[in-house]
């Protein structure tokens, strides 16, 4: 029987709408080789994807935020949507393969009360000037690079459209879902209400992972495995790490919040709740060396 991956895709992978960076489009070549290389060995796959870069971009040119938050979240699953599955299924057709892509668009609940809502930190969208600093309805704060929007980045709870990709898995779909961590929602009498914030990619990657009963989360990212004093003379790569060990690195300041933090946070949670998982991390191209144990990072329980 045939596995399965969620294969987590960073943002900064994807070329920001107006330009074609040399490095994304090399870094996103990488990204369909892994892709096509876990088919080939008889893996399915689900895409997750980030979208930090896109939705500031769109952000910008909505200074007064008239389209609200999540509706930039969801033009941004579509918009990477559509490029990732024109160019896998280019690949799937000339490697006369069976897959097809499938794009969902993905709703995920998240709790009202989280306290992400009470205190918004994730910064989103272009530095302000002074004047949408005093005029703006938004809570603002000053990050490295000036002042910036921040907002809630609650926990997710359950991926609305969980059985509908389990169905198009099952149909030998590759599906491309969870974009920017999806398009956080909440139940009011009324219905389901789409709210301003973001959901962290790789937490919800974790979640559909689990909830999959996948076999595998292969977070695919910047770096090439988890390190040990990263940023220091003494930075050493790990190889594999215990959950526990994560937690003690963790602790110790090892793995900034804004930064490593949410992705071994992904990677733990995942390994406990799927403890006879493959939880790994490792760039672009480097999936079934990753895989093997020979390249990135791989947790375990």
């Amino acid at each position: 029987m045939s596995k399965l991956a969620v294969y987590a895709l960073g943002g900064n992978a994807l070329e920001a709408p107006g330009g074609h960076s040399h490095d994304a489009l090399e870094v996103l070549a990488r990204v369909m080789s892994d892709i096509v290389d876990l088919l080939e060995m008889d893996w399915r796959v689900v895409i997750t994807h980030g979208n930090g870069p896109q939705v500031g971009h769109l952000l910008g040119l909505d200074p007064d935020g008239a389209m609200g938050m999540e509706r930039w979240v969801a033009a941004t699953q579509g918009m990477i949507g559509h490029q990732l599955s024109l160019q896998l299924q280019t690949i799937l057709h000339r490697r006369r393969r069976p897959e097809r892509t499938a794009v969902v668009l993905t709703h995920v609940e998240v709790d009202p009360d989280d306290e992400g809502f009470t205190w918004p930190t994730k910064p989103v969208g272009p530095v302000l000037d002074a004047q949408t600093v005093m005029s703006a309805d938004w809570d603002i704060a000053q990050t490295v690079h000036g002042p910036r929007r921040v907002v809630a980045s609650p926990a997710p709870l359950r991926v609305m459209e969980l059985d509908l990709i389990r169905q198009l898995v099952d149909l030998q779909g590759v599906v491309i879902c969870g974009g920017g961590g999806g398009v956080p929602v909440i139940h009011r009498e009324e219905g389901l209400q789409g709210v301003a914030g973001v959901i962290d990619k790789d937490l919800l990657s974790s979640l559909l992972a689990s909830d999959l009963e996948a076999d595998a989360l292969i977070i695919s990212t910047g770096v090439d495995a988890i390190y040990s004093d990263f940023g220091t003379p003494q930075a050493s790569p790990n190889r594999r790490l215990s959950v526990d060990e994560l937690k003690s690195m963790q602790q110790a300041g090892h793995f900034p919040a804004g930064s490593m933090g949410p992705k071994v946070s992904a990677l733990s949670a995942y390994c406990v709740s799927s403890p006879e998982g493959r939880a790994v991390l490792c760039q672009p191209g480097d999936v079934l060396a990753a895989l093997r144990g020979e390249r990135g990072t791989t947790v375990s329980a």
